[in-house]
Formats: C-alpha cells, structure tokens, sequence
C-alpha cells in the first residue's frame, strides 16, 4: 500500500511517498481501506520530532480516517453494529497516512450521511477531543460561557458549534477580521481580534464583568495568567496544547478565591476503552446533530496525499480555516 512517512524530522518537505506491507487487524480492531486523511496539529509536531507516537502505535503520521471498511474482528464488528463494506470514520493513535489503516472498532464512527469522505476525516479528532475537553472534563452546561482561543483551527470550528448547539455562548478569538466574521458564522456571539485586543479585557467586557465559565486553550505560555483573570467564580480552563509555551505564571490567589480549575489532556496515548466511551457519546448526542445538518464538517482544503508536504505548509501557515484534509 501507498503511504506518506516521515523518513527524518524536518520541514514539510520530508514527508513522501512510500510503500509498505499492508496492517493487519488483531482482536477488537477493523481493517479500513482509507479514502481520505485528515491533517492535524499534532502530526506537525510529529513530523519536526517532538511529538512520537504512543507505544505500540504506527510510526506513520495521521490520527483519523474515513473510508470503507475491509474486514477485521467479526465479533467486535457484529457488536458494534458494523459489517464489511460499511462506510466509517475512525480515531488512531498513529497510521492515518495510509491507503490501509487499522483502528480498534471501538473508535470507529458510522459516516453521517451525506458527508463526504473528505468531511467524514475532518471529524473524530477534533470531536473527540472537544467532547472529551469541553463536556467531560469541563462540565460545559446550557446557560454558561465558552472562550474558544483559536476559533477558526480545526479544533476552534469544531468547539463553536458544539458549545452553541448545547446551548451555551460562545467566545472565540481569531487572528484577522475575516476569521473573526468566520467564527461569528459558525455561532460565536463574539469574535476578539486578538492581534489588535485584549481578550481578557473583552471577555470581561462582554460579560459584564463576570468573565467566562469555560475556556478551551491551545495556547498556554502566557496566556494562562490572563486567562485566570477572565475566568468567572468556578471556572475551569482547559489546556489541550502548547502553542505558545509550556511555562506560565500566574496570580495563584486568583484561583483560590474564584475556586478555578487548571486541567489539560492530551488524548493520543490514552486507552482504547476511554476512546471508546467518547465514541459513543458523540454517536448517540452529537451525530444526529451533523446527520440534521445543525453541525457541519468545516473542510478548508484538501490535497492529494501525494501532495502531503503543501498540506503541512499551508497549517503552519496559520491561513487556513477549519480543517485540512488527504485524499487517497
């Protein structure tokens, strides 16, 4: 089978071309014939050399997929309610840059439908990853306030949408006025130019004062320090990536009169059986969402997989709004 390696870490242009032996599913796993990849953050990371793979997981890059399925555990497919010929998308810890892909059937997702292969990748790493953040551990209610920093990347299009369809205001931040307007399109109540404002001034202006319940961070450094103080009484702020910097400072009294809670994840290394859980979350109260078209796969752009290194090139370029995908 065709795939995309990373034979050394380095820019965009080491990525190529290869071929390898194709995968073959073990118990609880699927065999998916992979039409389309998506492109996401951490496979960057990947490819420079400062984020491996988890133990035991493809050396590949890639951590979601959509396409048809091959074969695999008979049992785990019967109960899962899938069969060969099934059209799905899936969630892996590595291998998703490749023609052949095994994922456990646990994180496996029927497509909407409707969807294209295409949109269908763009979906379950930034779903699983807002619903795991945002929902599971941030407690996200109807009624309560969402900062979304970066609200035009993959995961900012994705947590807009959600938050708003579960009843909570949403504010984003975004580098330009065109994703501004962006994020406002996709059901943000506020947009903040973050280049020319201060969002935790905004924040605190928009709300009266009050600041916001829940803030989905992909920034840290020293973002952190403001983002405490925008934070209202029992507020929870969730670091998922370090875009900005792993070391903050910030005003730890803050925190214990406002009773806040600092958490982060990362959700590549953890085990099938979470996955799993979040899979069906998403299966039961979000995928009728997409299926009503009341959430929408945001695809910015997609390339040939031949066409990996242009793909990289353009998410690190920071123009894109929403996701980046590979076809096959």
């Amino acid at each position: 089978m065709r795939v995309v390696e990373i034979p050394a870490f380095g820019k965009p242009e080491v990525l190529r071309l290869a071929e390898r032996p194709q995968p073959q599913p073990g118990a609880g796993e699927v065999l998916i014939r992979v039409r389309a990849s998506g492109v996401n953050r951490p496979d960057v990371l990947q490819r420079k050399g400062h984020y491996p793979p988890p133990p035991g997981a493809s050396d590949l890059p890639g951590l979601e997929v959509a396409g048809v399925i091959e074969g695999g555990d008979a049992a785990a497919l019967a109960e899962a309610g899938f069969q060969v010929g099934d059209r799905v998308c899936a969630l892996v810890a590595g291998g998703g840059y490749a023609e052949y892909c095994v994922a456990p059937v646990a994180q496996c997702l029927p497509v909407p439908e409707g969807l294209s292969d295409a949109e269908a990748a763009s979906l379950p790493e930034t779903f699983f990853t807002v619903w795991s953040n945002v929902f599971d551990r941030g407690r996200l209610q109807a009624g309560e306030t969402l900062l979304v920093q970066g609200g035009t990347s993959g995961i900012g299009v994705t947590a807009i949408q959600l938050a708003r369809a579960f009843g909570a205001t949403v504010i984003a931040t975004a580098g330009s006025e065109q994703k501004c307007q962006a994020c406002v399109e996709l059901g943000a109540s506020h947009a903040i130019h973050y280049k020319n404002q201060d969002f935790a001034a905004e924040c605190l202006r928009l709300t009266q004062g009050r600041g916001v319940d829940v803030i989905l961070d992909i920034v840290a450094g020293d973002y952190v320090a403001r983002e405490v103080e925008c934070l209202a009484e029992d507020g929870r702020l969730l670091i998922i990536a370090v875009q900005g910097g792993t070391k903050s400072s910030f005003d730890a009294s803050l925190v214990l009169r406002r009773r806040l809670v600092i958490t982060g994840s990362t959700l590549r290394p953890r085990p099938v059986a979470f996955k799993g859980a979040i899979a069906r979350a998403l299966r039961e109260r979000v995928w009728p969402l997409i299926a009503a078209g009341k959430i929408r796969p945001v695809v910015h752009r997609t390339f040939a997989a031949a066409d990996a290194a242009q793909a990289h090139a353009l998410m690190e370029s920071n123009q894109h709004i929403g996701k980046i995908v590979l076809t096959w």
